[in-house]
């Protein structure tokens, strides 16, 4: 049976090239949080998540730190009941990408995002956006619900898929 190309890239992803990306991450650690990227690393991925190759699609990879999760406790003035830090952080490292790449791009809307790498120190994700002010969002009826006022700033409201997921209303 014959298989197309996306399907060979996701076979692909599922064991990487341990050396091309362990180059890759290096270059990526020395580069900003936020890098925007001509085309994404996963096409396959993209596609799948919602990205297309025309104006107004933007995918930006995020560089998060890893670990920290729990609670700083308050340096004064608490009394003792209030200055537990027993809990910790219920945001996926997703959710705080997109979120973090929502507040740094307030012109786009975060559509969705996936995982392209991770080592001892980060996480990387691609973040794909979109713009809604291009004409070519809006005319295109796949997409331009995003354009939509009740639509803004999805990632910060948690309304995106990871954030959905990380609050418990999707298994």
């Amino acid at each position: 049976m014959t298989h197309g190309a996306y399907h060979y890239i996701k076979q692909a992803w599922k064991k990487p090239d341990t050396k091309t990306l362990r180059e890759r991450m290096i270059k990526w650690r020395k580069s900003e949080t936020f890098t925007r990227v001509e085309k994404p690393l996963r096409l396959d991925k993209a596609r799948a998540l919602g990205y297309k190759a025309k104006v107004g699609f933007v995918v930006i990879r995020a560089r998060l730190m890893r670990g920290g999760h729990k609670r700083t406790r308050p340096k004064k003035a608490r009394r003792s009941k209030r200055m537990h830090t027993r809990k910790n952080l219920s945001m996926s490292y997703k959710w705080i990408a997109e979120s973090r790449v929502a507040k740094k791009y307030p012109n786009l809307e975060v559509l969705n995002s996936y995982q392209v790498g991770k080592d001892g120190i980060h996480y990387f994700f691609e973040v794909i956006c979109v713009d809604p002010s291009k004409p070519e969002i809006k005319n295109d009826p796949t997409i331009n619900w995003i354009c939509d006022r009740k639509n803004k700033k999805r990632a910060l409201r948690g309304l995106t898929s990871a954030a959905i997921k990380s609050r418990g209303l999707r298994a």
